[in-house]
């Protein structure tokens, strides 16, 4: 494990070099300051595993590049949104049906969708594997588990969206 003076002296090495590399890759001074930090956080934790202190300068430049990589696919998968411009796609659900769903819930019914999809669906949202690592787990071709995905949640918003309207007042006043 590398000494205080020694993780400052790395720090003050390479920081700006790092920085600016974040900057050209993300546009942004808070994203690159974040990217940056979370580097050398990296580098503390699993530096010590770096067996050839040469390679100190790559290991830090692509271990950013890796955070940048998965920042982009996290912002493909969960693109953000403003409540104002999105609220007309969302789903009319009554605060009693919400408060009745929970995790079990979901995971019952995740149970219902087809099994070729379940596997997929839940490595992806539950285990939070990317396509590439659901791919190689479960050893199909990657446009396959992206068709699987699909699908699956697919499925998975219909059976939820029919359970919701059962329990919604409306259906509780039908069976009254």
């Amino acid at each position: 494990m590398a000494s205080a003076s020694e993780f400052e002296s790395l720090v003050a090495r390479f920081y700006e070099p790092l920085y600016q590399f974040a900057f050209s890759l993300t546009r942004s001074e808070a994203d690159a300051s974040d990217m940056t930090q979370q580097t050398f956080y990296v580098w503390a934790t699993k530096g010590h595993q770096l067996r050839d202190a040469t390679k100190v300068k790559t290991w830090l430049f692509t271990t950013l590049h890796r955070q940048f990589l998965e920042s982009q696919r996290r912002r493909v998968r969960f693109p953000h949104q403003e409540l104002e411009t999105a609220e007309a796609e969302l789903p009319a659900i009554l605060p009693k049906g919400i408060s009745r769903i929970d995790a079990a819930h979901v995971l019952a019914t995740l149970a219902r969708v087809d099994e070729s999809y379940q596997a997929a669906v839940s490595l992806f949202y539950i285990e939070d594997c990317s396509y590439q690592e659901i791919a190689d787990i479960l050893e199909l071709p990657l446009g396959t588990v992206k068709s699987r995905i699909s699908r699956g949640i697919g499925q998975l918003q219909k059976l939820m969206a029919k359970e919701i309207a059962v329990m919604s007042p409306q259906a509780d006043r039908k069976r009254v």
